[in-house]
């Protein structure tokens, strides 16, 4: 492995971990703002949003706008 491989591996709980706080705050402010939410729909929505941002990562990855990031 590379040091970058290396690096990204020793912070990949903390990262996933990042993403679900992130994740489950927002489904606790649904619960906050919506009385009797439906959690199932508020989760399929929020996951839906976080892939649209991963994706619209991976596209600025892809036309190479981290090289000099």
């Amino acid at each position: 492995m590379n040091p970058v491989e290396q690096d990204i591996e020793r912070r990949k709980d903390e990262i996933v971990a990042e993403v679900n706080a992130l994740f489950g705050a927002n489904i606790k402010f649904t619960d906050w703002d919506v009385p009797e939410a439906d959690n199932e729909l508020a989760a399929k929505l929020i996951i839906e949003i976080m892939q649209e941002a991963l994706d619209a990562l991976k596209a600025k990855l892809d036309a190479g706008e981290f090289k000099d990031y």
